[in-house]
């Protein structure tokens, strides 16, 4: 007989209680409105939360609010990022509060103009928009330059239609996190930026915004002071003083660990970090906006995921769940992290070291391997915390179809999207 295998020390989130019991209260509800398993909760008010904190932190720090920003002082402004969280009653619901939006593509954009918002509160960043975006002809948009090329074939769009130009800049801080010696594929090099911004300046464009986006999850502050300063350099090389400093996003996520158990935000303070930015904004004599396009910060806290089991197996002391979605189907994230899984109803009994699968014929399909209570059973549920960024877009259709989603906001919960069928799934061939 196989030895049992030992037994992982718990791992700490941090969750409240109340937050808990926030989501089984919402996923209960949706269960009682005969939602079908696997589905997505995706709320506003841990969004609106988030923001608050972040608000609050830079006005202590003596930013303005965009909306009450009076001369001589600095404001900031939220981006909602749309890759991260593309669900259309977010985007309803933030347009209502007057927020402008980012995207990154296409589809993006058709879907930002669809939910209503105005050119002059949509910002284009993302590499090889050259490609799409002349086939629209939207005035008065923001627009990021990428790359010389992209430059070089926008330019004349720029100027006929009014956008509001700037420049991505690739610094030594931005590099591809799974290979650090290599540098990310976004952006103008230093001397590359410093040729655009100078050729943008001689075009007489409305160049007013140099930008960077690090990567996600950045551990210190330390980090973001570092790489403004390197762009104001650039910026002084090229005699530009923009007025908005667009930092992207990459704000460290909360209640999540990494694969060898760290806690992302561990060394990230908020109002250190925006006590830096407000320092670190004097380095451009006209600067009025700071933009902020943070995703998974805002909105890894808005949604869950909820799965049902549907059998069980005990192999050499492990307990295996299989349910009803995974890694691989809507959960891919946890290739790389580690989210709170719990049962929806109370349970009893010793735990047992057990590992969470997802249906698909693939040992990869796993959510969590961790102690579980023995009493777990098919058809109870699980909860799968953190769900709310890069789920819903990385999700998969391996022999299944999409999950359904379920919105909640002041307005109470209401489905938003069905469970796909299989004629929707199978009669996408012609």
């Amino acid at each position: 007989m196989s030895k049992a295998p030992k037994q992982p020390a718990p791992l700490a989130f941090g969750h409240p209680p109340e937050t808990i019991e926030f989501w089984k209260r919402l996923a209960r509800e949706a269960l009682s409105l005969s939602t079908p398993t696997p589905f997505y909760i995706c709320s506003a008010l841990p969004i609106a939360e988030r923001i608050a904190e972040l608000d609050a932190a830079l006005v202590a720090a003596g930013f303005a609010q965009k909306a009450k920003n009076p001369k001589q002082k600095i404001s900031f402004q939220h981006w909602l990022s749309c890759k991260t969280q593309p669900v259309a009653p977010l985007l309803r619901w933030w347009r209502s509060q007057d927020r402008p939006i980012e995207v990154v593509s296409e589809f993006e954009l058709r879907a930002a103009l669809a939910e209503g918002f105005a050119p002059e509160n949509i910002l284009i960043n993302g590499p090889a928009k050259h490609r799409w975006l002349p086939r629209f002809e939207q005035r008065g948009l923001s627009v990021n330059f990428d790359s010389p090329a992209e430059l070089a074939a926008l330019l004349p769009l720029a100027k006929a239609l009014d956008w509001r130009c700037g420049v991505r800049i690739l610094t030594p801080e931005e590099f591809d996190p799974e290979n650090p010696q290599f540098p990310t594929q976004f952006g103008f090099t230093p001397d590359e930026a410093v040729i655009a911004l100078k050729k943008l300046l001689r075009a007489k464009v409305r160049i007013e915004t140099v930008h960077f986006h690090l990567r996600t999850n950045i551990p210190s502050v330390a980090i973001y002071e570092r790489t403004i300063g390197e762009v104001a350099a650039i910026c002084r090389a090229a005699k530009f003083s923009p007025r908005h400093l667009d930092i992207g996003g990459g704000l460290p996520v909360r209640h999540v660990l990494s694969r060898s158990s760290k806690v992302y935000d561990g060394e990230f303070g908020l109002r250190s970090f925006a006590r830096m930015l407000r320092q670190s904004a004097k380095l451009f004599p006209d600067l009025r906006e700071v933009w902020l396009e943070n995703g998974r910060f805002i909105s890894a806290s808005s949604g869950v995921l909820v799965v049902k089991i549907l059998d069980v197996k005990e192999r050499g002391g492990l307990r295996q769940l299989i349910c009803d979605s995974g890694r691989t189907m809507n959960a891919m994230t946890s290739l790389w992290e580690q989210h709170e899984l719990l049962p929806l109803a109370a349970q009893s009994g010793k735990p047992a070291l057990t590992t969470v699968y997802g249906p698909t014929c693939m040992a990869f399909d796993q959510l969590a391997r961790i102690p579980l209570p023995r009493s777990l059973r098919a058809g109870d549920h699980l909860l799968w915390l953190e769900a709310g960024a890069y789920h819903i877009p990385w999700e998969m259709r391996f022999s299944h179809g999409h999950a359904a989603v379920v919105w909640h906001d002041g307005n109470g919960l209401r489905h938003a999207r069905e469970q796909q069928s299989f004629e929707n799934w199978w009669g996408q061939w012609g």
